[in-house]
């Protein structure tokens, strides 16, 4: 157990290193077999510090350089179950996305794998991590390993822009964080995330450490795609393979969200805790402009992996509302919908992939109707689409249930609705697919006015196949299925609103780390599902599409909104130019924000 905390990233990382010195000497299937064990040591790893770090965090001090006097001298990991958990998760996706590619490929360089664990590693050390220059380290390794596995497709020109968009967007960001980090540097004089909040909670803050937290916030929010940072990921999503689009989708987005209320409750939250009101307000604005916005143009894709992507950014706002309440029982609810979301989003990314393994297209006109013999994928789409608007005690319904208990309780009743919206416009989309794709209802021709235009995709296969894989279908079951009963889980709840408790306990987590002490934390109450909210949530979720294929009055409606969907469309245009553009807007609005609340 004594070096327990480094496997998560160390296991991945060596595995990595194994693959890229013997790809040329080693088969397809070996690599990928020591691919799955290093996936398989890893998360075996984050199963036990998940559950040794649940009465106090574990600290672990490279090199043995332990604080003296309360200083931190050395770099550390600082590991606790929601930190352990996220890294968990990211080991579950990136096993499920191994077991896919396996039959996926007609032919994988072993150099696929060995992105794919960097990526893993990345992922880890990016929840573990203690240290806020550290944090920055991890988020490069992943950001460039994701550069690499959006741009797999390197044939292809579409690929390469998609990969150029999201590089250049999220290197933007990471230079924000840099800054960010180059300040606070210079005002404490320290890079221990406990060490600078504490300084900084013995001090009157000045402009410098506002726009600190602006820029830092702000690079991850470019990470976790919200608006208006959410450009790059659609790109990304469509040009991306579909096993990695489980990644990009499930957890990297999420770890920015993580990121940000990492950074906050450990570093600024003794300083700004006396505008926390602001503060809620600030990231309730950006996490409902998101759900909407991204709900809208969901609704109204013709691809179905950007439709997917935008569902993510979509779920994104809701768990940006979740954690952006502050308060223990909505980060739980967070946390939950974290996992509910991506196994399910997961799932159904991984049927996408089947549609476009067999039929060489993922355009859902293009598709009409001959999807009809894939029974089973077809189930396992519905079914995750459905789960989207929240089904009875599944992972989202069972996350929202803790996010509007705490959203009422201070006041927020319009979040609710704000959650109705943006659960039942995603659902509705996949279930409008479903319905063209798998059934072939509705017209074979329409294109409503103003949709998104067709996408010239090209295929991830070398051609066509005439049958399914288990190793391909077997996975989106899985997650499904696990996505679906998440809710039923009786200890998930309340070990969960434990975790948040702890989480978001500034001062126990300073006492921890710099001085060893572990102090008592108590859980709050855990609040009950609204059953009938989430019956209400599917049944528009059904209604919608029915209206669309079916009712001619649903189309000339459609029609009637075009030219304000044209001109949603013309803004997400795919040049990069554009998006650094709202970027640095999004950056400046964000800025004065947080000047005119914090100071």
């Amino acid at each position: 157990m004594r070096y327990a905390p480094v496997l998560p990233v160390a296991i991945p990382l060596i595995a990595a290193a194994l693959l890229a010195a013997l790809s040329k000497a080693i088969s397809q299937a070996a690599s990928l077999i020591i691919a799955i064990a290093a996936t398989l040591g890893a998360m075996g790893a984050c199963v036990l510090l998940a559950g040794a770090s649940r009465s106090e965090s574990i600290v672990y001090w490279f090199g043995g350089w332990r604080p003296h006097a309360g200083v931190a001298l050395g770099i550390s990991f600082v590991i606790d179950p929601l930190g352990a958990g996220m890294a968990g998760f990211a080991g579950i996706l990136t096993l499920a996305a191994l077991a896919f590619s396996a039959k996926y490929f007609d032919t994988a360089e072993n150099h696929l794998h060995a992105l794919i664990l960097a990526f893993l590693a990345a992922m880890c050390g990016f929840t573990l991590t203690g240290d806020m220059f550290n944090l920055f380290v991890f988020f490069e390794l992943m950001s460039a390993a994701a550069f690499a596995l959006c741009a797999h497709k390197t044939e292809d020109p579409g690929s390469l822009q998609g990969a150029l968009n999201f590089a250049v967007t999220n290197t933007i960001g990471a230079y924000f964080i840099l800054t960010g980090i180059a300040l606070l540097y210079a005002r404490i004089g320290a890079l221990n995330m406990a060490q600078i909040g504490q300084t900084l909670g013995r001090e009157h803050p000045n402009k410098l450490v506002f726009v600190a937290f602006a820029f830092v916030v702000c690079g991850y929010l470019i990470k976790g795609a919200l608006v208006p940072f959410h450009f790059w990921l659609a790109d990304a999503h469509a040009v991306a393979p579909t096993p990695i689009c489980v990644l990009f989708s499930g957890v990297m987005v999420e770890l920015g969200l993580y990121a940000v209320f990492r950074v906050y409750w450990a570093v600024f939250d003794p300083v700004f805790h006396i505008h926390i009101a602001g503060l809620r307000a600030l990231f309730l604005s950006v996490g409902a402009l998101t759900a909407v916005l991204a709900g809208v143009m969901c609704y109204s894709q013709r691809n179905i992996k950007r439709l997917l992507a935008y569902s993510t950014i979509s779920h994104m706002g809701l768990m940006t509302i979740g954690a952006g309440l502050f308060d223990p029982v909505a980060l739980s609810g967070a946390a939950i919908y974290v996992l509910g979301h991506g196994l399910v989003k997961a799932a159904l990314f991984l049927c996408s992939g089947i549609l476009l393994h067999r039929f060489g297209t993922v355009d859902e006109l293009e598709l009409h109707g001959v999807g009809k013999p894939l029974k089973w994928t077809a189930a396992v789409f519905v079914l995750g689409g459905i789960a989207l608007a929240g089904t009875p005690f599944s992972g989202i319904s069972a996350g929202d249930a803790s996010l509007h208990s705490a959203a009422e309780h201070l006041g927020y009743h319009w979040v609710r609705w704000i959650s109705l919206f943006a659960g039942t416009m995603t659902s509705a989309a996949v279930l409008r697919v479903a319905g063209r794709v798998f059934w072939g209802w509705g017209p074979a021709r329409e294109r409503a006015s103003g949709a998104a235009p067709k996408s010239d995709e090209k295929r991830e296969t070398q051609s066509g196949h005439k049958t399914i894989p288990s190793s391909m279908f077997l996975p989106a079951a899985v997650l499904l299925l696990a996505g679906l009963f998440l809710g039923m889980m009786p200890a998930l709840p309340q070990s969960t609103l434990k975790a948040a408790a702890q989480f978001t306990n500034s001062s126990a987590y300073d006492a921890r780390v710099l001085g060893g002490v572990s102090i008592a934390i108590p859980g709050p109450a855990m609040p009950e599902t609204n059953v009938t909210f989430s019956l209400i949530a599917v049944g528009l979720a059904i209604l919608i599409p029915a209206a669309q294929l079916f009712s001619r009055q649903a189309r000339v409606l459609s029609k009637a909104i075009g030219p304000a969907m044209k001109w949603l469309h013309a803004l997400h245009s795919g040049h990069v130019g554009d998006y650094v553009a709202f970027l640095t807007f999004g950056v400046a609005v964000f800025a004065l924000a947080c000047v005119f609340i914090l100071q």
